[in-house]
């Protein structure tokens, strides 16, 4: 049995807080929100964010730190993006020498253009840090419905470690050393989630739902490969399999944003409307920072900023997108001459 904070208690930190009880580890849950320990310790049950999931009357909800973190043979960290860096400071004090950080949420720093873990390591030095991702909606995990997912780590032995503490009959881990692959594909496949929505919102069909998971996996590895990831994680489960459940599911907050977005919801009101942090939005601009850093061309996520940033009309921008420059789908492939 292993002593594990989830340091978060949104949906998914909820989700996997039921999940790691179940596999006999003791629990504590933290949140910054008083309110929404308070709810918890009463209801036994997120009733905003995870409705119907039950939580058990051993696991620990507090609002203090410290006594979260302190001492614990694994920590979660599962705050949304955005809260990455200040809660990741405020826990810092905390944190022991080696202790093991699983981060499981998706995104992009704006300003720095770091993944999350670069985020925690820069924030946390004496930490080691892991990565948690795959196609997994927290209302899903929560339920025991099965899953599989990555765990990503620099060390194999805190990959395999972290592995047994998560896997179970309905929550397959696979492991890989491939982290910056892993984070990246998490973090871009929420832009193009937000496209495939906005596509949904302006009534188009499946044909528009595939062009958008194929093309949009392919800036990803373009991108993800000058940033040294590894092309074989993005034919994966963090890769394409993450792409294709936020593209589809109706679970995905950044479908649902881009829907309301292509019905003519400016991006405030899609946010506001979803009620939920939509980390697309807050990767998009990004993504577009590590494309200048990199060299490279990210035609979807161009045209998912300029409708969020700069109000292109959302017609306009698939027009931009049908009408580019003729291109080969794959210039690896070569001809033969005749």
């Amino acid at each position: 049995m292993a002593d594990i904070s989830i340091i978060g208690a949104g949906s998914w930190g909820t989700a996997l807080a039921v999940l790691l009880h179940k596999n006999g580890h003791k629990i504590t849950v933290w949140s910054i929100v008083e309110s929404e320990i308070e709810m918890l310790q009463k209801e036994r049950e997120h009733k905003d964010k995870l409705p119907g999931v039950k939580l058990p009357e051993d696991m620990v909800f507090t609002t203090d730190l410290e006594a979260a973190v302190t001492g614990r043979d694994v920590l979660v960290l599962a705050v949304p993006s955005p809260y990455t860096r200040s809660t990741s400071h405020s826990m810092k004090p905390f944190v022991r020498e080696g202790q093991i950080i699983v981060d499981v949420a998706k995104g992009i720093e704006e300003k720095t253009l770091f993944t999350l873990s670069q985020i925690i390591e820069e924030e946390i030095p004496q930490a080691e840090v892991a990565v948690l991702s795959g196609p997994s909606h927290a209302e899903e995990v929560g339920r025991g419905i099965p899953t599989t997912i990555v765990v990503a780590a620099a060390k194999k032995t805190t990959a395999e470690y972290l592995q047994n503490i998560f896997m179970n009959e309905a929550f397959r881990v696979y492991i890989t050393p491939d982290v910056t692959g892993v984070e990246l594909g998490a973090a871009l496949k929420n832009v193009v989630a937000l496209a495939a929505g906005i596509a949904d919102g302006l009534g188009y069909g499946d044909n528009t739902k595939a062009a958008l998971i194929t093309r949009g996996i392919a800036e990803i590895a373009r991108l993800g490969l000058a940033m040294g990831g590894r092309i074989e994680t993005f034919s994966g489960l963090t890769g394409i399999g993450d792409l294709i459940v936020t593209c589809a599911s109706m679970h995905s907050r950044n479908r649902r944003a881009g829907i309301l977005i292509g019905k003519g919801y400016t991006m405030k009101q899609a946010m506001d409307e979803v009620k939920m942090v939509v980390e697309g939005v807050y990767s998009a601009r990004a993504a577009m920072g590590l494309a200048e850093k990199y060299h490279v061309q990210l035609p979807i996520i161009e045209q998912v900023n300029a409708v969020l940033f700069e109000g292109m009309p959302v017609d306009e921008a698939v027009k931009n997108l049908m009408l580019r420059d003729k291109k080969i789908e794959n210039p690896l492939i070569p001809w033969e001459e005749a």
